[in-house]
């Protein structure tokens, strides 16, 4: 596990289409014995699996599965189909997320906070929920969990809140998870934390990047990804300035930090001129 995914089960939720279809791309390139796809775009899901099955070899099966993973009930009921069906991921990629960049008081409960909750911080927990005991009892394989978190969750940003709670939510969980997992001698189950800023795949168009803090390439971003999932790697900030902002903000007074960061290093005019895929979902 430490170079490759070869005979590994793979899950990636959100892989119909930009990063999470990087991700799968690359388990079949390495030979995974199953790429599991979760997304509730199904043309989009049956578009990429028919592609992914051209490109896998003989031993690698491309499993595709509608879901929407806002709907947490339908979570446990995948899960199930995946295990009977599949056989019981040895990795898990939670990738999917969505975004609302706007003031909160703008936000609807029902269309906005609620399944921006729902997406980015209790489908991941919902998803290991339903694999992670599989993954412990089988202590002789490595195992993994991604979970694809943000910059925004360690960082107060104007435009941002919902999406920062959720993004902190999920920091705050995938990293207590790690220590859990290390506490009980789970040692072959390692877990990822990933908080990049600003990626170029559509879900922030508009944004600009901070100071020091370029916008990043999908490509760069799952390279990283996977090296530090294949390493068992912590935590991974990108860019390093990522870093660098959050200890800055744990030193400096916050009227001090208000101004580094407003005036210096402008994260927080970072989503004025937001605008975001059409479906925000996607």
């Amino acid at each position: 596990m430490t170079r490759t995914v070869a005979g590994a089960r793979i899950l990636i939720t959100g892989a119909a289409g930009g990063m999470g279809r990087l991700y799968a791309e690359r388990a079949v390139a390495e030979g995974a014995k199953a790429v599991i796809l979760w997304d509730s775009d199904a043309p989009a899901l049956a578009a990429a699996a028919s592609e992914l099955n051209q490109m896998a070899g003989p031993g690698t099966r491309v499993a595709p599965y509608e879901v929407n993973i806002a709907d947490l009930g339908a979570i446990a009921q995948a899960a199930q189909r995946v295990r009977v069906e599949v056989g019981n991921p040895d990795i898990v990629i939670n990738n999917a997320g969505i975004v609302r960049g706007k003031f909160f008081w703008e936000h609807d409960n029902g269309d906005d906070t609620r399944p921006t909750m729902q997406v980015n911080a209790l489908a991941p927990m919902y998803i290991a929920r339903e694999f992670l005991p599989g993954m412990i009892d089988n202590a002789y394989r490595e195992a993994r969990i991604v979970n694809i978190a943000s910059a925004a969750g360690t960082l107060s940003n104007p435009r941002m809140s919902v999406y920062a709670a959720s993004k902190a939510a999920l920091i705050g969980w995938s990293d207590s998870l790690r220590l859990e997992l290390v506490q009980q001698d789970h040692g072959n189950v390692k877990v990822t934390t990933v908080c990049p800023s600003y990626i170029s795949t559509g879900m922030f168009a508009g944004a600009r990047g901070p100071l020091l803090t370029p916008i990043l390439t999908p490509e760069y971003v799952v390279d990283r990804v996977w090296a530090a999932m294949l390493a068992g790697r912590p935590l991974l900030f990108m860019p390093r300035s990522v870093g660098l902002a959050r200890a800055l903000r744990g030193i400096l007074p916050l009227p001090v930090w208000d101004v580094v960061a407003g005036r210096v290093f402008g994260v927080y005019r970072s989503m004025d001129r937001f605008t975001g895929r059409a479906d925000p979902s996607a």
